[in-house]
């Protein structure tokens, strides 16, 4: 077989080359220039100076050892790398449909940044959805709908002013939750301008502002939105030099009248299971007085929880910081995993008396924090599943009326908070919505430090992008917008309340041919099912609680050995 002929100068060094004969050229015109007694002028010395620089450019490329494509592809493979760190915007802004959600849409930004801004959102020419998809989901409309005074819907947590909890050491100062609320996004993650513009919407419009792990800053308090402090294994605020938890920091801090309720994060649906580092220079001092930690030193988050180590423990912690509060509704967040750990939280609730107040159920779709793409993808159960398993074990057990249920999950639009309240939510939160209505653009980068609109960044210059004032009211635009919405909603079904909404009223289509209300799709537990003991009794229920429950144990996180 014939070998063919060497190349004696590959094609694809072609750029190299005339980069060299542009310097040879920009040589020869400077030599002239010179030679006739002109000035060399900038023009001419630029362009020297600049063929210099890439003709050098591409020698260093032939002899570099870390990139295969510039040793093959001298000077010109440099434009493949910066394609590539301008691809997402150019897929987002050119490319990318209106509905292809990754992780939102255009039209789900779009949403949020209309009603955020107060500019109408109507949408002409019908939906752009295709509703013979599987998958497409309506909620179902009444010839008789209802007139609703107000689009403030609240929910009472902790009890009532009236019926305190009937919980051991219970909530003595329930709080009235709105039904949309910003979720947990810690100073730090955010940027000060970000917080003081969160926490003055929350004020404006008189719902909760979730701190986040990274507990109570300065920034939280200037504007005295309603605070729900979130304690994390970090015991971020309340904390003894070596991490463990403080009860006096914490007392002192929780009886500030702006904080409304206490969290205990469990696990959080970005990254569940897993515990975070804050690196050292990026602990400034205000970070570092938030948290309580020591300044440009590491700030190690574990991936669990120093003063509990059981179930039952978990919920005397519960009980204790409810007290420590001065008895204000105390309650923990979760994103779930293993179904017999949540069955036996369960359990202890029934065997010690001790409910929380509320439980926040996150779901691994959602999330500000950066994570592991494992961890993103393939850790956690999404909400709708977690929120179900949640709602119908309490029904199980009656307890579902002595404890409120929150959740989070790429919840933006009204339906979103209409479905979420009928899968059995009493209120939801959004982190990522709200960011939208800060300014955010999905650039992706919230932990790079370089958030192009100064929300998710810490350096001060790029802040500035953001002004306080106009971003709040913006805040408390969308929360307005987006219940205005979910009033519309419920009016159009025919309802008065939120807690009238149920899974008969929201239809999905499951194939080309058939539709079912979610009812029909979703198996719930009669009140009670879960307290019979009796042999056999668990046999009638769904495979998840036949098989789980029994491995539940209320003294251990670990399933109990089976016969």
């Amino acid at each position: 077989m014939q070998k063919p002929l060497p190349t004696l100068f590959p094609i694809r060094y072609t750029a190299l080359l005339l980069c060299v004969l542009a310097l040879l050229w920009a040589g020869v015109v400077a030599v002239q220039r010179v030679q006739g007694g002109l000035a060399l002028g900038w023009p001419t010395g630029a362009a020297l100076a600049l063929c210099a620089l890439l003709v050098l450019l591409g020698l260093y490329d032939l002899i570099q050892p870390h990139h295969a494509i510039l040793r093959n592809y001298p000077v010109i493979g440099h434009l493949r790398y910066l394609l590539e760190t301008i691809r997402p915007e150019i897929r987002q802004y050119f490319i990318e449909g209106d509905r292809e959600a990754e992780p939102f849409s255009r039209a789900q930004r779009s949403l949020v940044y209309q009603r955020a801004k107060g500019e109408p959102d109507n949408r002409p020419f019908g939906t752009l959805l295709d509703v013979s998809e599987s998958g497409y989901e309506w909620i179902n409309h009444s010839l008789a709908p209802t007139r609703i005074a107000s689009h403030d819907f609240r929910v009472w947590v902790g009890g009532t002013p009236q019926q305190p909890s009937p919980s051991v050491s219970p909530c003595t100062q329930p709080y009235a939750m709105s039904v949309f609320n910003i979720s947990a996004m810690s100073f730090g993650a955010l940027s000060a301008n970000a917080i003081l513009a969160l926490n003055q919407g929350a004020k404006i419009g008189g719902f909760a502002h979730d701190t986040g792990e990274g507990s109570i800053s300065r920034y939280h308090r200037v504007h005295g939105g309603d605070l729900v402090w979130e304690i994390a294994s970090g015991y971020f605020g309340c904390r003894n030099a070596d991490g463990s938890f403080n009860p006096d920091r914490f007392a002192e801090q929780a009886s500030a009248p702006q904080v409304k309720m206490i969290e205990i994060k469990l696990s959080q649906g970005a990254k569940p299971g897993q515990g975070g580092m804050l690196l050292g220079p990026k602990v400034t001092p205000e970070i570092a007085e938030a948290r309580g930690v020591p300044a440009w030193q590491d700030c190690i988050s574990p991936p669990s929880h120093s003063a509990f180590a059981t179930p039952i423990e978990l919920l005397q912690f519960v009980a204790r910081l409810r007290m420590l509060s001065g008895g204000k509704p105390t309650g923990f967040k979760l994103c779930i995993g293993h179904p017999w750990e949540w069955f036996a939280i369960a359990k202890a609730m029934r065997e010690t008396g001790i409910t929380p107040d509320f439980i926040t159920v996150d779901g691994a779709e959602g999330g500000t924090g950066a994570a592991p793409v494992e961890f993103s993808d393939h850790v956690g159960a999404p909400l709708q599943e977690g929120l179900q398993l949640v709602h119908h074990t309490l029904v199980g057990l009656n307890l579902r009326d002595r404890v409120r249920i929150g959740c989070a999950g790429k919840v933006v639009s009204a339906f979103d908070l209409a479905r979420m309240l009928a899968l059995g939510a009493d209120w939801c939160n959004a982190a990522r919505g709200f960011m939208m209505a800060l300014g955010c653009v999905q650039a992706q980068s919230c932990h790079t430090g370089r958030c192009p609109t100064g929300v998710a960044t810490q350096d001060a210059r790029r802040q500035r992008a953001l002004v306080v004032p106009d971003k709040a009211q913006r805040v408390a635009q969308l929360h307005r917008s987006t219940l205005h919405a979910f009033k519309e909603l419920l009016q159009a079904a025919g309802l008065s309340h939120p807690s009238e909404i149920t899974t008969e009223h929201i239809v999905r289509r499951i194939s080309a041919t058939e539709v079912r209300p979610l009812a029909r799709l979703l198996t719930p537990l009669q009140p009670g099912a879960l307290l019979d003991t009796a042999p056999g009794m668990l046999d009638a229920l769904p495979n998840l609680y036949r098989l789980y429950w029994p491995m539940a144990d209320a003294h251990s996180f670990q399933p109990a050995p089976q016969r």
